[in-house]
């Protein structure tokens, strides 16, 4: 029953009853509060989230103590941890101190993993590759050594039993597992689940030097585009038309193949990806040129069947893979990435513009990393790129 035998002050009347509640209640019971006896009680929220509190006089202050849901904590769990609490406050000790070195050793760097993955990386990742891979990589290399160990108590000796063995030979996954280890780690402390730095900051004093270093996209030098632009444009297939209409609006491989009829806007002459569909996750406009009109001619004239899809893979109403775009440029021995093409944009408009920087920027879709100019930045600067891209289709067609 609710604990409607309270003072005004909220102290209940009378002596505690004892051991009052009973597994039934525990679940049905309605929204209120309700005693268990020896200050232990059940509180149910109007939303229904129930949960312990332990209400003591500990060092000579009042004091409540939650001590966790019904989910995790049952009637006997409660029961036990209350009678603990009484009898560290009677000694003169700090209950609340206990609870909380209770809480941390109950949570262990696994349980802390799976937590920041589901609540911080599922609901905010765009890529599910990457999402499946984060979790992926620390229940491999992580978790077999500090998975069942108390969050609070993995040191920096855990990181480097981690690390060491593949930080020189797969460097870019030691990396990767290494920022996944510090955002787990963050996130307890912040959550109160361990305290002190970070173990995972430093920790490469105490590993050897990695060879490799962040290699970007192989590019082509812009002044070269026209002539293998010409190869390409000699290509017959789906695959050499989305490479081409790629390099022509400066755009991402992805975005590209999964181009959709409805984000075009011939009569504007503009294209419109939508945010989901961004890295940035903003929605981002391109303005299309005469050259990359052309090729969405070729392309709805090559396509067999009615389709969403600019680019449709040839035998399902799925876009084409990045695989097929790349073949095109092995076919013709052109030893560059789809996706050095934007480096090889970014590239010309250092060298043969002079255009803003806001501008190069925006026409690829970079994110505005500085809080105050991102705050200031009221337009995507499209009229001015669309002048920018004119030029860079005249000179990417020769």
């Amino acid at each position: 029953m609710a604990d409607d035998d309270a003072t005004p002050s909220g102290k209940p009347k009378g002596r505690h009853p004892d051991k009052k509640l009973t597994a039934v209640q525990v679940r049905k019971a309605g929204p209120g509060r309700y005693a268990d006896g020896g200050g232990l009680y059940l509180v149910v929220d109007p939303s229904g989230a129930r949960r312990w509190l332990l209400r003591i006089v500990a060092q000579g202050k009042r004091r409540d103590i939650g001590l966790g849901g019904v989910q995790t904590v049952t009637l006997a769990d409660a029961r036990e941890r209350a009678q603990r609490l009484r009898a560290i406050a009677r000694d003169g000790g700090n209950p609340l101190a206990e609870r909380d070195r209770d809480k941390r050793a109950s949570l262990t760097f696994a349980d802390a993993a799976r937590r920041v993955h589901a609540e911080q990386i599922v609901p905010n990742a765009k890529n599910g590759k990457h999402v499946a891979q984060w979790l992926k990589t620390l229940e491999t290399y992580a978790f077999p050594v500090a998975g069942a160990k108390p969050v609070d108590a993995v040191d920096q000796a855990d990181i480097l039993r981690i690390l060491s063995p593949i930080w020189t030979e797969t460097p870019e996954t030691a990396r990767r597992v290494r920022q996944r280890l510090r955002t787990v780690l963050d996130w307890a402390r912040t959550a109160g689940m361990r305290h002190g730095i970070n173990p995972v900051e430093g920790v490469e004093m105490g590993l050897a030097r990695q060879k490799d270093r962040t290699k970007h996209f192989t590019a082509l030098p812009w002044r070269e585009l026209p002539c293998v632009m010409a190869k390409i444009a000699a290509t017959k297939g789906m695959g050499a038309l989305a490479l081409r209409f790629a390099i022509l609006t400066a755009a991402r491989s992805g975005e590209v193949r999964g181009a959709r009829w409805a984000e075009i806007d011939v009569e504007a002459r503009t294209w419109t990806i939508p945010a989901e569909r961004m890295k940035a996750g903003t929605e981002h406009r391109i303005p299309l040129t005469d050259p990359a009109l052309d090729v969405l001619r070729l392309a709805k004239g090559l396509a067999t069947r009615a389709e969403d899809h600019v680019f449709p893979a040839q035998k399902a109403a799925t876009p084409l893979s990045d695989m097929t775009l790349s073949a095109v440029l092995k076919r013709h021995e052109i030893a560059v990435t789809v996706h050095g093409f934007r480096s090889t944009f970014r590239d010309w408009t250092e060298e043969a513009t002079a255009y803003p920087f806001e501008v190069k920027e925006a026409a690829l879709a970079h994110a505005v990393k500085n809080k105050t100019e991102r705050a200031y930045r009221r337009t995507d600067l499209f009229e001015k790129r669309r002048e920018m891209m004119q030029e860079w289709g005249r000179h990417v067609v020769g």
